[in-house]
Parts: structure tokens; C-alpha cells; sequence
């Protein structure tokens, strides 16, 4: 169940703190509607590592439909020789 409070629940913010938890956001309302989430840092770092990833896998996939980035097994080794 989602833990949701008043943003002026804030007056209290150790409380509210508190009850921010890895995996468990804080959402905060403010006049009945939704208005801010509160997330524990290693929550939203490891969003952020999600978003990254599924950005790159984006990418890599464009760069497969294209077929711009791939190269000849010829190629590859002519550019990997020193």
C-alpha cells in the first residue's frame, strides 16, 4: 500500500523521513493531489542506473535496425591490429 501523507506532514520531517524506507517511497500531497515523492538514495540511484541501461539497450537496438555501427569481420581486425 503507498505511503502517502500531506506535505505539511514536512512540519514533522524527521517522521516523514522515517518512514521513507529503500523500495517504499513518501508521496506527498498537497491540496488532495499528488505533488512530490520522497525517495531513499539508493532507491533513485538505482533508478537512475535503470534509466541508463534502458537507455543504452535503446540505443544499441537503433544502431542494429540501422545497421550503421556494424562492421565487416575484415574490418574488425584490420582496426584491431597494432
Amino acid at each position: 500500500m503507498p505511503n502517502i501523507k500531506p506535505v505539511s506532514d514536512l512540519r514533522n520531517y524527521n517522521d516523514v523521513l522515517r518512514s521513507c524506507k529503500v523500495g517504499e517511497p513518501v508521496f506527498l500531497t498537497k491540496n488532495g493531489r499528488g505533488r512530490y515523492v520522497l525517495l531513499d538514495i539508493q532507491e533513485y540511484e538505482k533508478q537512475q542506473a535503470v534509466i541508463k541501461l534502458l537507455s543504452k539497450l535503446s540505443e544499441a537496438e537503433d544502431a542494429i535496425k540501422t545497421g550503421e555501427e556494424w562492421k565487416s569481420l575484415d574490418d574488425l581486425k584490420k582496426a584491431l591490429e597494432v
